[in-house]
């Protein structure tokens, strides 16, 4: 159903009514935290003393802090302590959201309308809240300094030695961007991972007085114009693949821009102008030269036309306004031609004005729409106002950066990263995800989003999970998704990829570019740990990920990807991409998305929006070309299952916690309590199968690698080898092992097995050849059916091997009779095929699975 924008904060309840919290324009930002003040009144609103409260936010930048005002229950008595005031609000918010100072009031100053007069209330100026114990002072050069670069990061006025900087509200991103303050000052390269373990100014100054100063990396500085300014990494990819889809709009990204009604477009034109004067990139080119290698070339700066679109006197302007948004993104750009962006100004009528910014990836990224709103927004306030441009010139632009990449990242800093990603992505799995159609032989981006919540409570219970763990709600969040992603998947090798800021230099926090890389995140979920144990694992992935994201996704790509194969991303196909308070800012969050069109890049993307305070707003991007939208819900409600359980109880082991929700669980309860009634006989998989090519023998039975077999075809080849099977001793009850790849061979050499009355055994080809050796002695499998290549250096004894490429196989095959050999007349009991457990935990164990209990 179609959502829309009014600005009002609301929350579910758990019998599905909204609870109404009041303005998105009430929100105020205190130590990098967005709060809805209407939360914090509701709170201590409820305690007895208290007959009415307002809170709003006390100063500006850095000093910033919540204060409250209240008027007491009984005026004769005044209201509670500021201790009994914070304890109380302390079982329902989190530290962040309880005010700093409590002022009592005899009465809420009102505006003749009725409502609370913000602007009249006074300086808050008693019943301050206190530390609960004395604060350490920084003492020495190190520590003082990390104290001020904390400060400055975490908009506090001061920092102790011993506070802890994810308590105060540090998390991965702003630890990245304290590293490279640190690098910057101290001269010393400290790993992020090193926060983690010292997470006071205290601990982490020891640490920078114990690492060797002058092993950085050297800084970022202008080049020279005048030389051939090479692409950055990511910009080669994107360059490369518009070479082999030209026109492709997949990489057409979009940032608007929500304004108010009153708009002056002559001043707005001047700041579009005078942003693209400031950002050399946004008037960049990627030009080919004659050797064919793309470069950088950058255009004078001068005005960026801007079109004005009048909806005021639409029927549905917002309708309309969406409708051009994605026109504008269904166009492609011209990379060598240019320009990259490209502007439209819509005007709404009563609902304001909408800048629709649309520009190529090669220019832009998620932190660049942060970058570009706010000195966009600056430098329009100062020319709407007759002032000069107010924002002080940039140090060095993305060509700077590009070329400072291409030459630290190269020789033994590229190996040392490489070596690093070779070891940890050694034997890479594909995520095989239950498909509800058949993936295409080319990848399509066709989209749609599913979105759903995770409850205040569970979030809150969440949060102190990774406070506990010294970890970040990325990393918590992680470790769930990837549960689910292994329910479904049968697997503990969860591999999900994950993009990061990649401005692990302070000079490129200002800048507009294509900085963001990727990196793949696999988590082990095998020994059936708890989710604390856990939360270990993907904290240590997460950090070593951090640690060598300098690599470039691209780099990586191309020295793990040998061939590559165009139904799949590389490496991953699940994305995980996290917003919120541990993004670059509140407002860089994909907030406007309903002003565009659902491109899936990824077969499945989850997107987590965290303001900090509430529950958490996620969506699920999925592939309609694989997946039906039923499926996806369900699977967002395991991730809310499951993610409740681990605010629940971190000692829980995986193999403990369900993924059914309450009313599946019902439902699978009561429907074992139904009559007990025969099994009609309907014969075994291959009669089955049989049967249905004899009603349909043109439809196609098998799908695989761009490959197809009918059920004609499939019934035919696969009889031809039951007679082969059949003279090479096989029968009911007998075990066939199965070596094979998955593909169309594989069907055809289960469906033999059956009809010629067996039962199959599959071993993985890339599993070790002694896992493969003990399976097949084992489960007494007399006969080995595969390939040459596969079977030929296995140890076995006493098992007869069909290899299906030899000759004198093939010739056989060839020669068999066209119709399908005598049914053995196996029953419902006989056996199907035998599977073995994985051995994560001892010796594999095999299970018998009966053609009736197939069936």
């Amino acid at each position: 159903s179609r959502m829309y924008r009014t600005g009002d904060r609301v929350r579910w309840l758990p019998d599905g009514r909204l609870e109404f919290l009041g303005r998105a324009d009430g929100q105020v930002k205190v130590r990098g935290y967005r709060i809805e003040p209407g939360e914090v009144e509701a709170v201590l609103a409820a305690h007895p003393g208290v007959r009415s409260v307002v809170v709003t936010a006390w100063g500006e930048g850095s000093s910033a802090r919540l204060a409250a005002y209240l008027v007491p229950t009984d005026p004769a008595e005044g209201i509670p302590a500021a201790d009994e005031l914070c304890a109380f609000a302390a079982r329902r918010l989190p530290e962040y959201m309880i005010p700093a100072v409590f002022t009592e009031l005899a009465t809420l100053p009102l505006t003749p309308a009725g409502k609370v007069d913000r602007a009249a209330l006074p300086a808050p100026e008693q019943n301050r809240r206190e530390p609960e114990h004395d604060v350490a002072v920084p003492s020495g050069a190190t520590e003082e300094l990390l104290a001020g670069i904390w400060a400055e990061l975490l908009e506090m006025d001061r920092v102790g030695a011993e506070e802890n900087f994810f308590a105060l509200g540090g998390h991965s991103l702003l630890a990245t961007q304290m590293m490279s303050r640190v690098r910057e000052v101290f001269g010393a390269e400290v790993p992020l991972a090193a926060l983690f373990d010292h997470w006071t100014v205290r601990s982490l100054g020891g640490v920078i007085d114990e690492t060797a100063r002058g092993l950085v990396a050297p800084p970022v500085s202008p080049v020279s114009r005048d030389q051939v300014l090479p692409l950055s990494f990511a910009q080669q990819r994107l360059w490369f693949l518009d070479q082999l889809q030209p026109g492709s709009v997949e990489y057409v990204l979009t940032a608007p821009v929500h304004l108010g009604q009153d708009v002056d477009v002559a001043a707005l034109t001047t700041a579009l102008g005078a942003l693209l004067a400031r950002h050399e990139v946004l008037r960049t080119r990627l030009v080919a030269g004659p050797d064919g290698v793309a470069h950088q070339v950058i255009d004078p700066p001068g005005p960026l036309a801007l079109p004005v679109t009048d909806l005021s006197g639409a029927a549905e302007p917002r309708r309309i306004a969406e409708q051009l948004v994605m026109s504008d993104i269904a166009a492609p750009f011209d990379l060598a031609a240019g320009p990259l962006v490209r502007a439209c100004l819509i005007r709404l009528g009563e609902a304001g004005h909408v800048l629709a910014l649309t520009m190529h990836h090669v220019v832009f990224d998620e932190w660049s729409a942060q970058v570009l709103r706010r000195d966009l927004l600056a430098l329009y306030e100062a020319f709407r106002t007759g002032e000069p441009d107010p924002l002080p010139p940039l140090a060095v632009q993305y060509a700077d950066f590009a070329a400072w990449q291409r030459s630290w990242l190269a020789g033994d800093v590229l190996e040392r990263q490489l070596a690093y990603w070779r070891e940890r992505l050694a034997g890479l799995p594909v995520l095989d995800l239950p498909l509800d159609r058949p993936r295409p032989p080319v990848r399509s981006n066709a989209g749609a989003v599913v979105p759903f919540t995770v409850p205040a409570d569970v979030s809150d219970a969440l949060r102190a999970v990774a406070r506990e763990s010294s970890a970040t709600m990325f990393m918590v969040l992680l470790a769930g998704f990837s549960v689910v992603l292994g329910r479904y998947a049968g697997t503990d090798d969860v591999v999900v990829g994950s993009p990061v800021a990649n401005r692990n230099r302070a000079e490129t926090e200002d800048l507009i570019g294509f900085f963001v890389n990727t990196l793949v995140m696999r988590t082990d979920l095998s020994g059936d740990p708890t989710f604390a144990e856990l939360l270990g694992r993907v904290r240590e992935t997460a950090l070593g990920a951090y640690a060598h994201q300098d690599l470039p996704f691209e780099q990586l790509v191309d020295a793990l990807v040998t061939e590559r194969d165009r139904s799949r991303t590389p490496l991953f196909q699940v994305l995980f991409d996290y917003f919120g308070h541990e993004g670059p800012d509140d407002d860089a969050a994909p907030q406007d998305a309903d002003l565009g069109g659902v491109l899936a890049k990824f077969d499945l993307r989850l997107i987590v929006s965290d303001g900090g305070a509430g529950g958490l707003m996620g969506m699920v991007e999925f592939s309609t070309a694989l997946f039906d939208r039923s499926t996806v819900e369900r699977m967002a409600g395991y991730l809310c299952t499951v993610l409740a359980a681990m605010a629940a109880d971190t000692a829980r082991p995986l193999t403990r916690a369900s993924m059914l929700t309450a009313d599946e669980r019902a439902r699978l309860v009561g429907a074992g309590g139904g009559p007990v009634v025969a099994w009609p006989v309907v014969g075994g998989p291959g009669e089955l199968i049989v049967a249905r090519a004899a009603v349909c023998p043109d439809a196609v039975a098998v799908v695989c690698g761009g490959r197809s077999l009918t059920y004609a075809g499939l019934v035919e080849r696969a009889g031809r080898l039951a007679h082969c099977l059949r003279g090479a001793g096989v029968g009911p009850e007998t075990v066939v092992g199965l070596c094979l790849p998955r593909g169309v061979e594989m069907v055809t050499a289960v469906l033999a097995v059956w009809l010629a009355g067996g039962a199959y055994l599959p071993l993985d080809p890339d599993h070790p050849a002694e896992r493969l050796a003990f399976m097949v002695s084992d489960s007494r499998a007399a006969v080995l059916v595969g390939t040459t290549e596969l079977v030929e250096d296995l140890p076995l004894r006493r098992v007869r091997v069909v290899a299906l490429d030899a000759p004198a196989v093939v010739a056989a095959v060839a020669v068999a009779p066209a119709g399908l050999p005598e049914l053995s007349g196996a029953g419902p009991d006989g056996l199907a095929y035998v599977i073995y457990t994985s051995g994560s935990t001892g010796r594999p164990k095999g299970v018998q699975v009966t053609r009736g209990g197939l069936v």
